[in-house]
Parts: structure tokens; C-alpha cells; sequence
């Protein structure tokens, strides 16, 4: 079945570039001009992935991203790949931190595009069946519970709302509860490639999810700082 993507982007040249090599590689994409009509088609399509360019006249990516995610229901948690210019790290810190999954810089390979694409994708709905008897059990953590197959987290059973990028993050962490990791573990756990030099985005993911999970972000019990290496999933928790 043909994945229906969503690309929010008001540079048409660039955008007809992008539909027609994804195109060529098995999604359906549609393409929205600008946020408005980003919103508009996000409702009619309810697409698997939108990806979204930051710098747009009148409404931008960001308020976009702002108002995917305090829809409700499903849609709120549509993965988002935002599209950053030059690759500033202040555009991709705010984008990270307002519920963007991925980023890419621009220009882009279209290549890298796909690959970012399927990676999100491959996370979203793994099916194979080594992985379906591996992510059938529920983890629990104290009053932490992630349900994998459901894709949710709950504390105390009340739901915790994460990107879907930030639940495969915890689902790294917690599968590997005990472990100082390093940040290049972490994101290689999750992304499968290497992180750019100096790429700082995972400490940007690790405060939201604290956000959401711990009882006191600024002093958590979940996940802990490791200074100097990384971070370690306690295995041992209220």
C-alpha cells in the first residue's frame, strides 16, 4: 500500500522535485504551498509523514509544527521532518524543541530525503516478525509504563504525549535500562547512522521526554546524566 506523505513547502521548483523522486520510490505525496493550506490538507489526508520547510512567508514552520501538535488525537503525533536553511543549529534546536521528529538542512540530496523518510517510517511501523515477538510486551518501570505496540507512555496511567521520534528515543533507552550510554550509542540506536559532529539535538529530545515522564524534569529519577559521557535509563523505579 502507497504511504501518503505531506510536504508543506513554498518553493515550487523544489517541491516538484521532491513529489516526483518519492514518487519514483513508492509515496504518494501532496504538495501544500504554504501553511495554511498545510493545515487544510493535513485534516483531509491524515498523511503518515509531513515534511515541512521552516522559512515560509506569512505562517511558517514552526507555528505549523506548534499547531500539528496541539491537535488531537492521531494527527498529533504525525511525524515531522522539517527542512531547515543552511542548516543553522539554533533552527533546528527550535524545531526539535516544539515536537519535530527529524531535520534535514538545506540543500538536501533527495537520497538523504528518502533515507530520512524511510528511516521515520521503518520506526513508525515495523512489522517483521522477529520484532513483533520482541515488541509484544509492554516495559514497565515503577509507575512507568511503554507500551510498544500501542505506541504510548504512560506515568501513574495518565498518557504522556512524545513525538515519535522522542518515543523510539525512550524505547532505546529503556531497552538498555542500566546502561550509560553515550550520545552517539543513543542515536545510532535510533536513527541507524551516525550523528553529525557536534550535533546536540539528542539533549534537546532527552528534556522534552523528562518533561514528560519525570516528576521533577530539573531533578529526574528516570533518566540520569552521566556528566561527561552521557545518559543511563534507571532500572530501578518508583
Amino acid at each position: 500500500m502507497t504511504s501518503q506523505l505531506l510536504m508543506i513547502e513554498d518553493d515550487g521548483r523544489l517541491a516538484s522535485m521532491v513529489v516526483e523522486y518519492l514518487g519514483q520510490s513508492g509515496f504518494k505525496v501532496t504538495h501544500a504551498a504554504d501553511g495554511e493550506a498545510g493545515l487544510e490538507q493535513l485534516q483531509i489526508l491524515q498523511p503518515e509523514l509531513v515534511i515541512l520547510d521552516l522559512m515560509m512567508p506569512g505562517m511558517d514552520g514552526l507555528e505549523v509544527c506548534r499547531r500539528i501538535r496541539s491537535m488531537q488525537g492521531d494527527m498529533a503525533r504525525v511525524p515531522v521532518i522539517m527542512l531547515t536553511a543552511k542548516g543553522d543549529p539554533m533552527d533546528r534546536i527550535i524545531g526539535l524543541e516544539i515536537g519535530a521528529d527529524d531535520y534535514l538542512p538545506k540543500p538536501f540530496e533527495p537520497r538523504e530525503l528518502l533515507a530520512r523518510v524511510r528511516a521515520v517510517m521503518r520506526r513508525r511501523g515495523d512489522n517483521g516478525a522477529a520484532g513483533a515477538v520482541r515488541e509484544s510486551q509492554a516495559l514497565r518501570f515503577g509507575s512507568l509504563e511503554i507500551d510498544r505496540d500501542a505506541r504510548t507512555v504512560q506515568v501513574n496511567g495518565q498518557p504522556c504525549e512524545l513525538t515519535s521520534y522522542q518515543f523510539d528515543l525512550l524505547v532505546a533507552l529503556a531497552e538498555r535500562s542500566g546502561r550509560v550510554l553515550t550520545r552517539d550509542q543513543i542515536m545510532e540506536a535510533v536513527r541507524g547512522r551516525e550523528l553529525e559532529a557536534f550535533d546536540r539535538s539528542i539533549d534537546v529530545h532527552i528534556g522534552r521526554i523528562r518533561n514528560a515522564i519525570e516528576a521533577d524534569s530539573k531533578d529526574p529519577k528516570r533518566i540520569l546524566t552521566v556528566r561527561g559521557v552521557g545518559y543511563v535509563f534507571a532500572k530501578q523505579q518508583d
